[in-house]
């Protein structure tokens, strides 16, 4: 480094408007003068003893101007949120307005069995893939500072120290320097944006990723939700299936006495057989489809099932908020936390096609250092060895094979696929909470006309046992009325786990389950 500074105009060449402007350096408190000739810089051995050379706030003032001109020219497309291609109203939803919204509904609020809200609880804390998501934040968050600290310039401390042959042969010997000081390295000045919108492409990608963990939280809710019904369907299921093994039992113990007495025939026996192995299987089948949705609850709460839980509701009393309104689609689908990850990958497409147009313009870098300079290592902090340089570098890319324009076509196509991502997240959202309405909708009449038919058959199978016993029917009548009894019963708790189940998945699909309760 070089503690003169000689008196160098440097030019910066605009892109817009023909603008040209000039900074001129000159040792501080010396005006310059309208007209003047510039001169060519000429390199001067280090001085020592007292200097009164330029000063320093000029490079500050430099590198102030700088940032306060970067990003003044952005190029990236204006964001415009594309038209949403969804009906204007959903064709199910017959619900009154004045209900909850389910996106400001806490989990707590919605839920009612006590055992339900513990549970969801410990897989709140303790959910692997909730953690993850909740990392990626934090991931997406360092990012984005990383790419914000690249607007500002990168401030060092450095020391360096060269020994070499003197070139001019005349003087011979050895050259040394020897520096110390602050320095800024390579710092862009960011005329068209092109720093700024890699920064706004990273806080786009953090915000879809905070979204996105929103998005993971209600999925988990919803999750919990489902399968401790499941359970809870799965032990009145089994609960069905033993009472039914033992009245099928108790029939073919029965008919197998008879048959072998010649008062039944071996059809009949046969049959109570069929009936009762059938039964058999059912409860193998329940029994290891309820250790599955066990074991699924354990994946979830990402631990075992915890053995201090209160005491939980019965399937038919969960008490969760079934008048949920609906409201219109543009409302609905802004609530929901992956429609807005969706918009914000958009929006990062929109900063990167600003920062594919900025690499066509040229590319401005300063160099500057602010410390000490002495041809002696013991002179280094002397007095009169401060020393200070600024220089700059313009880079107008005149061939780059079609380097920049195949990356501007490739921000082009990504926001497309962007654009068509958040039209195809718009439409699901939509197919999804249309579903649920629809369930909401005809389930209850469902539950009602299952219950309606568990009863008949109830009354069904004591009629035909009576009449049997009285000899007024054969026992094939009793069997059947048996069989179908069970698949009544069966479907009847089905049914009550599906309406229940449904209005979980509604709370889920219109954007509720990631709100905290107080």
């Amino acid at each position: 480094m070089s503690k003169d500074m000689a008196r160098n105009n440097f030019p910066f060449w605009g892109a817009q408007g023909g603008m040209r402007c000039k900074a001129l350096r000159a040792p501080c408190g010396e005006p310059h003068k309208r007209g003047a000739t510039p001169q060519r810089a000429r390199p001067a051995p280090p001085k020592t003893g007292n200097y009164s050379g330029p000063c320093p706030k000029r490079v500050l003032v430099v590198i102030a101007a700088a940032a306060a001109l970067s990003g003044c020219m952005p190029l990236a497309p204006k964001y415009e949120r594309p038209a949403a291609p969804v009906p204007g109203r959903f064709a199910s939803d017959d619900t009154p307005a004045a209900g909850p919204v389910a996106s400001e509904l806490d989990w707590q609020n919605f839920f009612g069995d006590e055992r339900l809200k513990r549970l969801i609880a410990v897989a709140l804390a303790n959910n692997r893939d909730l953690r993850i998501a909740a990392l990626n934040i934090e991931r997406a968050r360092a990012l984005y500072q990383v790419r914000r600290a690249d607007e500002w310039p990168t401030v060092g401390v450095g020391v360096t120290g060269s020994r070499q042959p003197n070139t001019n042969q005349n003087v011979g010997g050895i050259t040394s320097q020897y520096t110390a000081g602050f320095a800024v390295t390579g710092y862009e000045l960011d005329f068209f944006g092109r720093v700024r919108s890699l920064s706004n492409v990273a806080l786009a990608q953090y915000l879809a990723t905070d979204e996105a963990r929103k998005t993971a939280q209600i999925g988990l809710v919803s999750a919990v939700a489902t399968t401790y019904l499941g359970l809870l369907a799965d032990d009145q299921l089994l609960n069905v299936t033993r009472q039914t093994l033992v009245t099928r039992e108790e029939s073919l113990k029965l008919t197998k006495l008879k048959f072998d007495n010649g008062a039944a025939s071996e059809l009949d026996f046969r049959q109570a057989e069929s009936l009762f192995e059938g039964a058999r299987v059912a409860l193998a089948q329940q029994t290891r489809q309820r250790a599955v949705d066990e074991n699924l609850l354990a994946l979830l709460l990402g631990q075992s099932v915890p053995s201090d839980l209160p005491a939980g509701l019965p399937l038919t009393d969960q008490g969760v908020v079934a008048d949920l309104p609906a409201g219109v689609p543009s409302e609905v689908l802004a609530r929901r936390p992956d429609i807005r990850a969706a918009e914000q990958q958009l929006i990062a497409a929109d900063a990167n096609i600003g920062s594919a147009r900025a690499a066509f313009f040229p590319k401005i870098t300063l160099t500057g250092s602010v410390g000490t300079a002495s041809s002696e290592l013991n002179g280094l902090f002397k007095s009169g060895s401060f020393a200070w340089t600024l220089a700059s570098q313009l880079l107008v890319p005149i061939f780059d094979a079609g380097r920049n324009r195949a990356n501007l076509d490739a921000a082009k196509v990504e926001r497309d696929i962007a654009v068509a991502q958040y039209e195809r997240a718009i439409q699901t959202a939509f197919r999804e909470v249309s579903d649920a309405l629809a369930g909401r909708a005809t389930l209850g009449e469902q539950l009602r006309a299952q219950t309606a038919q568990t009863h008949a058959e109830e009354v069904r199978f004591r009629l035909a046992d009576l009449r049997y016993h009285n000899g007024a029917a054969s026992y094939l009548d009793v069997l059947d009325a048996q069989r179908a009894l069970f698949a009544a019963q069966q479907a009847l708790v089905q049914t009550q786990a599906l309406q229940v189940q449904s209005l979980v998945g509604l709370y889920k699909v219109l954007g509720g389950g990631w709100r905290e309760g107080k």
